[in-house]
């Protein structure tokens, strides 16, 4: 093998040591924890467990905790790492304006909540800081939240009775419950079948 060749391969492996890479996960806030799932993930990386969880709950001791965050954690070479905290997910942040716990169960045509356009708009406002969206105009963002509320469940209006509404969120709870025993009741009826 020339010089040349054998120069090249020893630069190849040291660049192969250099990369780590970035790790993306939800976290919650002021719950960051050595264990499953963020702990292995971070243990492969060699970063120090017990200081990154510190260091997470630290940043976000100001958020309510257990509101989910997504997190970018770039991993350095030396096991240092840096931290970027996103702004809660729509997804979440439409639930909340939305009053509910959970989403469309089934799917299709389903409603599962209502928002206004002006929750749209609040939120779009909040999620404009994310430095993946702080690039797009606010109008693409509002289409991308409205998008996401519709494969939620969620409908988008331009005004809502607050009567109207309370009285369809007790419906809705009553239609949740339903589809949560009839999926229990298979769930038993399976563990039968296999028990």
């Amino acid at each position: 093998m020339s010089k040349a060749a054998s120069r090249l391969k020893n630069m190849k492996k040291s660049v192969e040591k250099i990369k780590h890479g970035h790790i993306r996960t939800n976290i919650p806030a002021g719950l960051a924890s050595a264990g499953p799932p963020l702990g292995p993930v971070l243990g492969q990386r060699g970063i120090n467990i017990a200081a990154f969880c510190k260091d997470f709950n630290e940043k976000t001791k100001d958020i309510k905790e257990g509101i989910p965050l997504p997190t970018k954690v770039f991993v350095n070479p030396d096991r240092s790492y840096e931290l970027i905290i996103h702004k809660p997910p729509v997804v979440y942040y439409l639930k909340q304006a939305a009053g509910i716990q959970k989403a469309a169960l089934k799917g299709g045509d389903e409603i599962a909540g209502m928002v206004t356009l002006k929750h749209v708009y609040e939120i779009a406002k909040i999620k404009q800081e994310d430095p993946p969206l702080q690039i797009k105009p606010l109008q693409q963002i509002c289409e991308m939240i409205c998008g996401t509320a519709r494969s939620c469940g969620i409908k988008v209006v331009k005004s809502l009775d607050a009567k109207e509404y309370s009285e369809f969120l007790e419906k809705r709870k009553q239609f949740v419950e339903e589809v949560q025993k009839e999926l229990q009741e298979k769930k038993e009826v399976k563990m039968l079948r296999t028990g």
